[in-house]
């Protein structure tokens, strides 16, 4: 694979990004001047490699490489970077088109294995849900998040809440067919079996 510089005609990777129906600030990566402003703000680049400047560099230069770097799944979309471009980028929204081709190469399905828990979520209550498997690290993060979690009802009663809105069932078969028909359930089985096959190479 050569690498496509800004100088190139066309620069093909990021007319891909800014085609892809995600982005929303039609010709922002190319008016990117690499200022650093969104680096600067950023609290992914605070406390990771995560670099938001990099990744516009990186696409600007036609590098695809980008899609193999673990770096890219630093981002959790707080929309940063998006407020506070001069020229109107947004890295936040570029980041998920990265992601998104990464995933249709089958790339980067490990990053993917723990946040099953949110898809499974949205198909049998139409809602998401927190996977079990981050609660531990959530009470370690923040001191008493369980025992809140657990007296949640309480809480809410003693606040004169109401309890939270559920869906319905039609609701939650709706949505479950749409992402029946739309391909995401296949795409999440995809997933599973790799990381149940991933599994099995390890036990043998």
């Amino acid at each position: 694979m050569t690498t496509q510089r800004i100088n190139d005609s066309p620069i093909d990777f990021a007319e891909k990004i800014i085609r892809d129906v995600k982005n929303s600030k039609e010709d922002g990566v190319l008016k990117c001047v690499q200022c650093g402003m969104c680096t600067s703000t950023c609290p992914a680049a605070r406390h990771s490699d995560y670099n938001p400047r990099d990744i516009i560099e990186r696409v600007l230069e036609g590098d695809e490489t980008i899609l193999d770097d673990d770096n890219i799944w630093n981002c959790f979309y707080c929309y940063t970077c998006h407020s506070v471009c001069p020229v109107g980028n947004s890295v936040c929204e570029v980041n998920q088109i990265l992601k998104q081709i990464a995933i249709e190469s089958e790339k980067g399905y490990d990053k993917l294995y723990e946040y099953l828990g949110f898809a499974d979520s949205y198909f049998t209550a139409a809602i998401g849900a927190i996977p079990e498997r981050f609660f531990a690290d959530i009470d370690r993060d923040v001191p008493g998040w369980w025992q809140f979690r657990q007296n949640l009802d309480e809480i809410r009663k003693e606040l004169e809440l109401d309890p939270p809105l559920m869906p319905s069932e039609d609701v939650i078969d709706e949505v479950s067919k749409i992402l029946t028909i739309t391909g995401f359930k296949d795409k999440i089985e995809r997933i599973r079996q790799t990381e149940e096959d991933d599994n099995e190479e390890c036990t043998d």
